[in-house]
């Protein structure tokens, strides 16, 4: 099983969400750029769409030799979803030989300074704020040119540069519209 690979074939994106509507719109929103999509509504079948599946009962290396059937250029995913969340979807991918250097975005409801941070420290490319708008699609394009961004360290290298979007850390500045909107109980 290999994989298959055509020439001037649409870049192709696995997208991953729970909610239904969620994922229709993600998906509507890619197919503007004219990327292939494949969405899921699970961690799980991700990770079987992937090759990965069972991967709690197979050995290490056995996971990480794994190649799916269809070539994926990026994966975007909701952060809360039931069974697997998005973080640990990104985790399995980072931990996978054959799958680290595929893009990672998450994207989420809740701006949680913490958790966006942890998302982006484990090797998520970006992390979105639902509801995702055309504007961050765009954003995606840099992450199809090159699997990874690279420094001169060799690190890798996470830039935005939508001024739209207001720093995590900049909660102070907010106004009190803002914080109530981010702060009423909202599940994921």
């Amino acid at each position: 099983m290999g994989v298959i690979a055509v020439a001037n074939a649409p870049l192709h994106v696995l997208a991953v969400d729970d909610s239904n509507l969620d994922r229709k719109l993600i998906e509507r929103l890619l197919k503007t750029f004219s990327y292939h999509v494949t969405a899921v509504d699970s961690g799980s079948k991700a990770l079987e769409f992937l090759g990965l599946q069972d991967v709690e009962k197979l050995p290490s290396f056995a996971a990480n030799t794994c190649q799916p059937e269809v070539e994926v250029n990026l994966i975007i995913t909701d952060y809360c979803m039931p069974g697997m969340t998005g973080f640990e979807l990104l985790r399995k991918i980072k931990e996978s030989t054959s799958l680290k250097d595929i893009p990672v975005v998450i994207m989420s409801s809740e701006n949680e300074p913490a958790r966006i941070n942890r998302c982006l420290e484990e090797g998520a490319e970006e992390f979105f704020l639902k509801p995702v708008r055309l504007s961050d699609v765009d954003k995606l394009k840099p992450y199809f040119s090159k699997n990874k961004r690279k420094t001169n360290n060799n690190e890798e290298e996470c830039v935005s540069n939508d001024k739209s979007r207001v720093k995590y850390d900049d909660v102070e500045a907010w106004s009190e519209e803002e914080r109530q909107m981010f702060s009423e109980d909202k599940s994921c």
